[in-house]
């Protein structure tokens, strides 16, 4: 999993994958806690697919610019599919599992 914090870092991103998870994450939430451990668990076992995530204390402006961008209400934990440039799926609080994760990336 690799952190991004900056707007720039998200255009650089959507502009060079083509499909990616990505997880908004709250440091004083403890569903966020659990959904970061099962993303963390899930990107662990599987290695090939690209997964982000921004604590959303740390980048709020990035938080809020990914919602406006994708007309989805902001909520933490938030889990992101995106697969050219657009949001295949999403989910959130208790929904972001490991489970819940690999049945979205296995979905094409």
């Amino acid at each position: 999993m690799k952190k991004i914090n900056s707007v720039e870092e998200w255009d650089d991103l959507v502009s060079t994958q083509s499909r990616f998870l990505f997880l908004k994450n709250s440091t004083t939430c403890p569903i966020s806690t659990q959904a970061f451990n099962d993303t963390e668990a899930f990107a662990g076992e599987n290695t090939d697919v690209p997964v982000y995530y921004l604590n959303v204390q740390e980048s709020r402006s990035l938080s809020s610019e990914v919602a406006e961008r994708f007309n989805i209400k902001h909520e933490s934990p938030q889990v992101l599919l995106v697969e050219e440039g657009k949001v295949k799926w999403h989910n959130s609080h208790w929904n972001v599992t490991k489970d819940n994760l690999s049945a979205a990336w296995e979905e094409k």
